[in-house]
């Protein structure tokens, strides 16, 4: 089938919006007709050259979409199930998996970098040639055929709009809150970053029931949104970021400390920030080869503690699900994260917004 799809094809050219070749699902795929995708900074760092990947490729991995078509032996979900795509697929039977470390899943890594789908091939093309998909989702297209692994079925009360933030900025974010720091009530919290990531970090810190969020960021837009979605306090980026987070926690730091933006120096920033005893989340993506200087004398000295946060160490299937029903509920405001709806054609001038810091989240959605 013949689809409308945003490709990349090296750092710093624009997006382009092409007609691609999409072929049927093979065994164990899905075909989705996507609904809405997130604009994300991991997109991004394709443009950047920070991410490395094959192309031409179609980006987009924050999505979801309805079940148009299955491929033989798919039980997991049938036509016209709603799903919200998960782009960190699990074996179930790894070493990681085993140990309730879904996200670590070591069985598909090489497929899902090298931009195919599991058995290793492409289901996009044009003129014959592949074209590879990015995370093995490609949901920068009306139509996408994923891993059924991919697929995690929601209700159909859930706005699919909503759905495709649950599959990565807001699992990425309150999983973060809630599966990695595991935020104690009344405990302190410093947000670096209150894009997408760090504005679902603040929602589950607040949900954990941390009295002080604080809220860093470059830009004032940032702040103002941040605070909607429970920071009680607003503190613009520069030299004195710290010494104000002290100010603001009795003289101590922080409790916990998350950084999500995946830049090198703001990540030791976070660690000056976090009290002795304190904890420092890293959960932004930080460029390829990039390497961060973390005293090792002041983590011993002081008892801090460093942790990496992958997809905000989730279990798709069990997450997905609970953070729906939060929603639901009315205890996740992800209506509010969607600033800003674009179509496919417009794809490139939603990233200028993201970029330019007035946004929470942007979405491209279909029709």
């Amino acid at each position: 089938m013949k689809v409308k799809a945003a490709v990349f094809y090296e750092p710093g050219v624009p997006f382009a919006v092409e007609t691609l070749d999409l072929a049927p699902p093979r065994a164990g795929e899905v075909l989705v007709r996507v609904a809405a995708a997130g604009v994300c900074h991991s997109d991004w760092h394709l443009m950047t050259g920070a991410t490395r990947h094959a192309t031409p490729v179609v980006p987009g991995h924050e999505g979801a979409g309805v079940v148009a078509a299955v491929g033989p032996g798919v039980a997991r979900v049938a036509v016209g199930d709603h799903v919200a795509l998960s782009w960190a697929p699990s074996c179930g039977a790894c070493f990681y998996c085993l140990h309730n470390r879904p996200s670590l899943c070591e069985t598909y890594i090489a497929p899902l970098w090298a931009g195919t789908m599991l058995d290793g091939t492409t289901r996009l093309s044009r003129d014959g040639r592949p074209v590879y998909h990015f995370s093995a989702l490609a949901c920068f297209a009306e139509y996408t055929v994923v891993p059924e692994v991919c697929c995690v079925p929601l209700a159909a009360d859930i706005p699919l709009t909503v759905a495709a933030l649950i599959g990565c900025a807001v699992a990425t974010g309150v999983g973060a809150a809630l599966n990695t720091a595991r935020i104690r009530p009344g405990s302190s919290v410093a947000v670096f970053g209150a894009g997408g990531v760090g504005l679902s970090i603040i929602m589950g810190a607040r949900l954990a029931g941390a009295s002080r969020i604080i809220a860093v960021d470059t830009h004032e837009a940032k702040g103002v949104i941040a605070q909607a979605f429970g920071a009680t306090d607003i503190l613009m980026a520069g030299p004195d970021t710290v010494r104000a987070i002290q100010n603001l926690t009795e003289g101590r730091g922080a409790d916990t400390v998350f950084e999500a933006i995946g830049l090198p120096a703001v990540q030791e920033t976070c660690l000056a920030a976090a009290r002795p005893g304190g904890l420092v989340v890293l959960a932004g993506i930080a460029p390829m080869g990039s390497a961060t200087n973390l005293p090792g004398a002041l983590i011993t000295r002081q008892e801090k503690t460093v942790t990496g946060c992958y997809y905000g160490s989730a279990n798709p299937a069990r997450d997905f699900p609970l953070y729906a029903d939060l929603y639901r509920r009315g205890l996740l405001d992800l209506d509010r994260l969607i600033s800003r709806t674009y179509p496919l054609e417009a794809i490139n001038a939603a990233y200028a917004d993201m970029l330019g810091g007035e946004i929470a989240r942007g979405l491209i959605v279909f029709p």
